[in-house]
């Protein structure tokens, strides 16, 4: 009998076993073996004892009819035992851990539901607990995707939010701790560890990376993403593929190195105040006509901009001339920021039938003299 056909019996019987039904989705914990058949979770393993948060335990293992969703017994026979076990958190005796299976992000209580009650009435944040973890064997994207995560985490020994949406990412990223440990050792001559060259990497490498990337908002262009993907797309562009992409511009090029060891030194060299937000000043100029006996009107509501730094009323076939200085951030273009002032604000003044917009490709400015 294959593995996948061995799997699906042992879900038809523990389905028949416990008497699977479809729970109500109100004032009631998760079953965990509607989750287990749900993800054909068979194979497990021991995590040992660790502190868990309390928003993440949502039911319970065989007995979720019996409570609600606080995990308090719909008809508790035993008050007494609730009691002593509130009396005993609040000075602060110990009790054993809390029994749970957990899959994937989720923890189901095997033994405990009155320590895990009382916890949350005295709103812990988290419990001690054993943990037995049931793994996903569905071949789904999701369940892909958190293996890849599960085993990248194991073997670096990182427990932080990094989470990615394409298949295979993990393993690019622990390819890059591999080439961080490699540049380490080069320099300390030092043998590291696999799980020390990752904290370092995520100290000196990635979370940096991530601040500039939250920091210059460039996660508004791809909402649908995570800024670990984020992070993989420009990382491999800029220190792997050695290219520029359409996703940045030269300004955050030019901030990040282009190499992943040239960017840690940078890193480590400026410390203190290593990511200001980086904004693009841009200097236009735009000519304007105007019809006849409106530029004096038309000029007032220009210059009432912000925006607008000089504006000159001259004898040629145009009317005005408009010198603008505008702020981009580094997703935008300087010519689709200058477009969109020009759409939404000078076009819409009444009065101006044309424009033409100039760009200076470069400046020089003399400095004013007392």
């Amino acid at each position: 009998m294959g593995t996948t056909s061995l799997k699906s019996m042992i879900m038809r019987m523990l389905g028949k076993v416990d008497g699977f039904k479809k729970q109500p989705k109100k004032n009631q914990p998760k079953s965990f073996t509607e989750k287990q058949m749900a993800e054909e979770a068979v194979d497990r393993r021991d995590l040992g004892i660790k502190n868990v948060s309390l928003q993440k335990i949502v039911g319970s293992v065989g007995r979720y009819n019996d409570f609600d969703s606080k995990f308090r017994k719909k008809r508790d026979r035993e008050p007494y035992r609730q009691k002593r076990v509130k009396e005993a958190m609040e000075i602060g005796k110990p009790l054993p851990p809390v029994e749970l299976y957990k899959i994937k992000d989720e923890y189901y209580i095997l033994d405990g539901n009155h320590r895990v009650s009382v916890a949350r009435q005295l709103r812990h944040q988290s419990i001690q607990a054993h943990i037995v973890e049931y793994l996903p064997s569905k071949e789904t994207l999701a369940n892909i995707l958190y293996r890849e995560k599960d085993h990248f985490e194991r073997k670096t020994g990182l427990d932080e939010e990094i989470d990615l949406t394409e298949v295979g990412q993990y393993g690019y990223l622990l390819d890059q701790i591999k080439e961080h440990r490699h540049a380490l050792e080069q320099v300390t001559e030092t043998p590291l560890s696999i799980t020390d060259a990752a904290q370092d990497w995520y100290n000196t490498v990635y979370s940096p990376l991530i601040k500039i990337i939250n920091s210059n908002r460039l996660m508004d262009a791809y909402p649908k993403r995570t800024v670990a993907d984020l992070y993989v797309y420009i990382s491999y562009h800029q220190w792997h593929k050695g290219r520029e992409t359409r996703i940045y511009g030269p300004e955050l090029g030019k901030l990040i190195a282009d190499s992943m060891a040239k960017f840690r030194t940078a890193v480590m060299a400026n410390s203190e105040h290593p990511f200001p937000e980086m904004k693009r000043i841009i200097t236009a100029f735009i000519m304007i006509s105007v019809k006849p006996e409106l530029e004096k009107e038309v000029a007032k509501k220009l210059y009432a901009y912000k925006e607008v730094r000089e504006l000159h009323d001259v004898p040629a076939e145009y009317d005005l001339i408009v010198k603008i200085v505008l702020e981009k951030d580094l997703i935008s273009s300087e010519s689709e920021a200058v477009r969109q002032f020009v759409q939404e604000k000078v076009r819409r003044i009444s009065g101006i039938t044309w424009t033409q917009t100039i760009i200076p490709l470069s400046s020089r400015i003399k400095k004013q003299h007392g």
